[in-house]
């Protein structure tokens, strides 16, 4: 009995590393395309996988505590069932196995995603950012400047050159599942994907001062053509000559 349990434990415990080793790969490739899409696609992985986890192993507990409870007649204290030692050793074995390789999984599968998402796509468009005490100023590739408002292109991806004229901040955008700091004295970047129109916040993620918390901007994701209309009416008003980012 105890041969057939240990042998379907491995078995299942095989099972799961075969479906592990093949799974990362789309959520990988995901990631170089949309970030968001990848990191999301990971954290799904973890519920999922501590969910089937936790599962099995509450049902394990569960028989036990029905397979070995009291009975009527039994003696107020006894022996405890004795395991083989083959049975001792898989029970402290398979399980140990099953949690480490599963984290070693999540942990490779982040690590491709943090590689992918370093690999900035070729085609993107670069704003300059500046943060201070306490704003976000973005100047565009024709000039173009913005505070606190950042207006981008659908279906194209952004990178943010960032540096900071006084202290250390962070610009996170949740939506998008993208936070870097910003220094002063050194040029850090980020980028993300806005796939539709839309609003989103940003916000600083780094305590920088006592007006911290209104350190906030926002993301207008337009459609393209709306967008290079805006883009060139901007540099038109402020009188940047340049070409459209």
């Amino acid at each position: 009995m105890h041969r057939k349990i240990g042998l379907g434990a491995l078995l299942l415990a095989l099972s799961w590393q075969a479906w592990a080793a093949d799974y990362p790969a789309a959520g990988a490739a995901r990631a170089i395309k949309n970030p968001a899409a990848g990191w999301d696609h990971l954290w799904h992985e973890v519920l999922i996988d501590i969910t089937v986890i936790g599962v099995i192993f509450a049902l394990v507990m569960t028989w036990f505590l029905i397979r070995y409870r009291r009975k009527p007649g039994d003696p107020a204290t006894g022996n405890a069932p004795k395991l083989s030692p083959a049975a001792a050793v898989a029970w402290v074995v398979i399980p140990v196995f099953v949690f480490l390789s599963d984290d070693l999984y999540i942990a490779a599968n982040g690590w491709a995603l943090w590689n992918n998402f370093r690999d900035v796509p070729a085609d993107r468009m670069e704003v300059q950012l500046e943060s201070g005490m306490y704003s976000w100023d973005y100047t565009y590739p024709n000039g173009v400047r913005t505070q606190n408002e950042l207006r981008v292109p659908a279906g194209k991806a952004v990178m943010l050159r960032m540096t900071s004229r006084d202290t250390l901040h962070s610009h996170w955008i949740p939506d998008f599942r993208v936070k870097e700091d910003s220094m002063p004295g050194r040029v850090t970047y980020l980028w993300f994907y806005p796939d539709k129109p839309g609003e989103h916040t940003v916000t600083c993620g780094a305590y920088c001062g006592v007006m911290h918390s209104y350190m906030a901007s926002k993301i207008v994701v337009l459609p393209a053509e709306e967008f290079k209309t805006w883009l060139d009416q901007e540099a038109a008003r402020q009188g940047v000559p340049g070409k459209t980012a």
